[in-house]
């Protein structure tokens, strides 16, 4: 992931490209192994509000008539997710974060086919509790 990619995901100015917080350093759980949480920065999100494209709900209706993975939704849903993770961590970073912790997705149809997709977690900033270095690569 380089920060190219993650500045222009966000709809909305965050922060200067300096990006601190690896995507392997967020994770659902409250802590890291081999680490410990120095200070919390507070909640951090990233918001993406999508719509269905017209041509994917055409081939999405014939796909449902004969059953099986409705793909083109799939990626839609994946893609959405994947940018609303990127802007969160985009805003971690701008708090001086370099992990997250308690990160989870919400989703809300804000309308017909108009869906809001939330990444949020606990911006932290943790440092190694592994003096021999073995959770550390």
């Amino acid at each position: 992931m380089n920060s190219d990619s993650l500045q222009t995901r966000a709809p909305y100015e965050i922060s200067e490209r300096n990006y601190s917080v690896s995507p392997h350093m967020v994770t659902t759980a409250f802590e890291l192994p081999g680490f410990r949480v120095m200070r919390n920065l507070g909640i951090v999100r990233g918001i993406v509000v999508r719509s269905r494209n017209l041509f994917v709900n055409i081939g999405a209706v014939f796909n449902s008539m004969v059953g099986g993975n409705i793909t083109a939704w799939t990626n839609l849903c994946e893609q959405t997710r994947r940018e609303a993770f990127e802007i969160m961590v985009q805003h971690a970073t701008e708090l001086g974060a370099n992990a997250i912790i308690g990160a989870r997705y919400d989703a809300t149809e804000l309308g017909s086919g108009i869906t809001e997709v939330l990444a949020y977690g606990t911006a932290v900033v943790v440092e190694s509790s592994d003096p021999a270095g073995l959770y550390n690569s």
